[in-house]
């Protein structure tokens, strides 16, 4: 089982909510800020502690919305700038990294890998390396068709809030754990958060427990969507989860790019993932080109976003600029390597320590 006597949990107050956060290690340790992506928690952390040494310090929050942190609304016309800008409160609280100034290595895994992108374009003086851990594209996700990120559609048709399977939101929200319909919390981890269902072992309920943890609504996830003429009839709309990563809202490529302070990145990701991926399962150019949804109106018009295509140029881009990237996959590894490939992944992430 997960061994949660290695965390003790905080709760700090900062921009107007609770916060609750899981720390591990020594005050004075050198500095790890974990975050975590979308319908999960901090505590989806657990099975890489076991992999790290005692002398780091661990923060790892739960963001607005997931585990026993406040469900305040997220405002989507900021991007992930609500997730961000609540994990840089954190930063110098002297309960969490001792005395201000603290300079961390933070690793961002799916939506907290952009919010970690984010995190860096705002405050590059407070990053030490960036660890993506299959980060959302710098582009959003869906509804874009090339490596530039360029609009698939003027109203990002196929993004945001109502992109989410209705049947699984509803399960999410009734605390659903059972194994009997495809789309129930548990299957839906089994099939795309890991590719080998068995790498969850033991720690399976404590993941699922994290997943639950999921606050739900039009203020959370999914967010709201807005009905429109264009295949496949919904839009992105203002406010929720879904909505933050929708290209309407970001759009983080050239920031990123021209970050003065450009520390070391890492990118980790698993060669079967089906969330972030050139043929992501969850995107509808990807779905519509499966005949999985109806009515698609072709490849010059909704083609699949081509992500890590996106992301390999834009890290491109930081490169040539002054920074520095190494791309590390691992075969036959899903969306969440740090569970499938925990010592590996540790590696990697001591790897840039400073």
């Amino acid at each position: 089982m997960i061994r949660r006597m290695e965390t003790e949990t905080v709760r700090v107050e900062a921009r107007g909510i609770t916060q609750h956060v899981h720390v591990a290690g020594p005050a004075d340790g050198t500095p790890v800020l974990l975050i975590h992506g979308n319908c999960s928690s901090g505590a989806f952390w657990y099975p890489l502690l076991r992999h790290l040494p005692a002398t780091l310090r661990i923060v790892a929050p739960d963001l607005r919305g997931y585990g026993a942190t406040d469900a305040a609304p997220v405002d989507a016309t900021r991007g992930l700038r609500d997730f961000a800008d609540d994990v840089a409160a954190l930063l110098d609280h002297p309960a969490l990294f001792g005395p201000p100034g603290a300079r961390p290595v933070v690793a961002g895994h799916s939506l907290g890998g952009g919010v970690a992108m984010q995190l860096l374009v705002d405050r590059p003086d407070r990053v030490a390396g960036l660890l993506l851990e299959s980060p959302v594209s710098p582009y959003g996700f869906g509804g874009t068709r090339d490596l530039d990120g360029t609009p698939t559609t003027a109203d990002f048709a196929g993004t945001g809030g109502g992109s989410a399977n209705p049947d699984f939101v509803k399960r999410l929200a009734a605390g659903d754990r059972g194994a009997d319909q495809p789309t129930s919390p548990r299957n839906v981890m089994r099939a795309t958060y890991v590719a080998d269902p068995a790498s969850l072992g033991t720690d399976e309920e404590a993941l699922l427990d994290t997943v639950l943890s999921t606050a739900t609504g039009d203020d959370n996830y999914p967010g709201t969507a807005t009905v429109v003429d264009t295949w496949p009839g919904m839009a992105p709309g203002d406010r929720g989860v879904l909505n933050t990563m929708s290209p309407r809202h970001f759009r983080i490529a050239d920031d990123l790019v021209a970050v003065p302070a450009k520390p070391p990145v890492t990118w980790i990701r698993g060669d079967r993932d089906v969330i972030v991926s050139d043929t992501s399962m969850l995107e509808f150019g990807q779905l519509g080109a499966l005949g999985l949804v109806p009515g698609w109106p072709g490849a010059d018009a909704y083609p699949p976003q081509p992500m890590v295509g996106q992301t390999r140029a834009v890290l491109d881009r930081y490169a040539a600029a002054g920074g520095s990237y190494r791309e590390v996959v691992y075969s036959g590894c899903g969306h969440s390597p740090h569970v499938e490939r925990p010592a590996d992944f540790a590696a990697a992430l001591l790897d840039l320590l400073p």
